[in-house]
């Protein structure tokens, strides 16, 4: 990891600084390994969520969050989940199987994201009393645009819970908690969220007993919410007055769909929210640099599956959702084929890593680039995460010189123009 020596730092400007330095993704889990009477993740006044210092740290515990922030620290499935008969992709990582499949259950199918794979899930989990409850996000009811941290212990929950959350979501605030509850549980979260989960089990044995699946989606980050309101503002409407906002769901994959104080409606289309290729989203800096949006570091993945990484304008219409789904671990395997046999999920065909490929083509020009991106900001001077068993090195050199010279130089551009960097966090409202 670079780190930033030039000065003495206190255990408080340690932890700004992998704020400050574009890190952050608001996970929450600081606030649970320091304590919330120590650090607070909270709305700040950008519109993020971030840790904000409210009492006395100590270097000690924020070595701890350097070992289990997925800013600092990212790394692929652990060795000991990764068996001799499981299969290896240099972008897609390790695997088990891979299928498409959709929700057997039409409303959960049509409610989720895409093909609802996941609620689907949850609540097979449930249901078979695998687990007690799932910890997840739902819509967060104070600042709509945003997740919140929630437990499902029944069907309505998980479903409450269906459709993408592409916003500020911290899941992990309370997690040591929540293993106080000494439940078995299972985590469906971003992968940076699983990432900071697999750090921690190795500061507490009781992640890896009592969290027995960790599930995600294939991500391609969230908007902050600063261009998120200038997004609306260009369209004429208010973010102040959102009562409720669904970004996805309610089809394949649905509209954005903006309830107002005044019961006024607005809906967007997909297209419309989210632009062209991924040069032309907004999302966080954490975003752009990383190296792990597919999450190598969960049981299972599901994905989007437009062939081309895309829905068309007209298949909006007709598309019921099927989800590209990756089983990395036996867990995960095993999981999948019992809701498969139990009608739980319907099996569409089994596909390979060509075919997430095709389906995610921006994921895999991501990951090919990341090497390069943190080299420009190394080169910066500024604090990059530690990266293993993710092969971006690797896929670099596939890459070609041309290509991680023009990222590199592009991120290091970006971090001298301040564009990787944020202030110090300030709470939006008195703490």
């Amino acid at each position: 990891m670079t780190k930033i020596t030039a000065l003495p730092l206190s255990p408080a400007e340690r932890l700004n600084l992998i704020p400050q330095s574009g890190l952050c993704i608001g996970c929450g889990l600081c606030q649970s390994v320091a304590g919330p009477d120590r650090v607070r993740v909270v709305k700040t006044t950008r519109g993020d969520e971030r840790p904000v210092v409210i009492g006395d740290l100590d270097h000690e515990t924020v070595d701890r969050i350097y070992d289990t922030c997925p800013g600092t620290r990212i790394e692929g499935l652990p060795d000991d989940l990764v068996d001799d008969d499981t299969a290896s992709d240099p972008v897609w990582g390790s695997w088990r199987r891979m299928v498409k499949a959709y929700a057997s259950d039409a409303e959960i199918r049509h409610v989720a994201a895409t093909g609802g794979v996941m609620s689907a899930l949850g609540v097979y989990l449930l249901e078979s009393k695998r687990v007690d409850f799932i910890l997840h996000a739902r819509a967060s009811e104070a600042n709509p645009t945003f997740g919140e941290r929630h437990l499902s212990f029944d069907r309505a929950g998980v479903i409450e819970g269906a459709g993408s959350r592409y916003g500020p979501t911290a899941p992990l605030l309370d997690f040591r908690e929540i293993l106080d509850r000494g439940q078995p549980f299972a985590f469906f979260g971003k992968p940076c969220d699983v990432t900071a989960v697999r750090n921690y089990a190795r500061h507490d044995p009781r992640t890896n007993a009592l969290c027995r699946y960790t599930i995600v989606p294939v991500c391609g980050g969230y908007m902050p919410t600063q261009d998120m309101r200038n997004f609306l503002q260009a369209r004429n409407i208010d973010f102040d007055d959102l009562t409720a906002f669904r970004y996805r769901g309610f089809g394949c994959p649905g509209v954005h769909r903006m309830e107002m104080k005044d019961g006024k409606v607005h809906e967007i289309d997909y297209h419309d929210f989210w632009g062209g290729d991924e040069s032309t989203w907004s999302m966080p800096f954490r975003c752009k640099i990383c190296p792990d949006a597919i999450g190598e570091a969960a049981d299972i993945a599901a994905s989007d599956t437009w062939p081309g990484g895309g829905p068309t304008l007209e298949g909006q219409k007709t598309d019921l959702g099927t989800n590209g789904v990756i089983a990395r671990t036996k867990a995960g395997e095993a999981l999948l084929a019992d809701a498969i046999r139990d009608g739980v999920l319907t099996a569409d065909g089994s596909i390979g890593p060509d075919e997430m490929t095709d389906y995610q083509p921006h994921q895999v020009s991501k990951k090919r680039a990341v090497w390069a991106r943190l080299a420009g900001l190394k080169a910066a001077g500024q604090l990059t995460p530690d990266v293993e068993r993710l092969r971006i090195r690797e896929l670099a050199l596939d890459a070609g010189y041309e290509a991680n010279l023009r990222e590199a130089r592009g991120s290091r551009v970006r971090a001298h123009a301040g564009k990787a960097s944020e202030p110090v966090p300030e709470p939006h409202e008195p703490l």
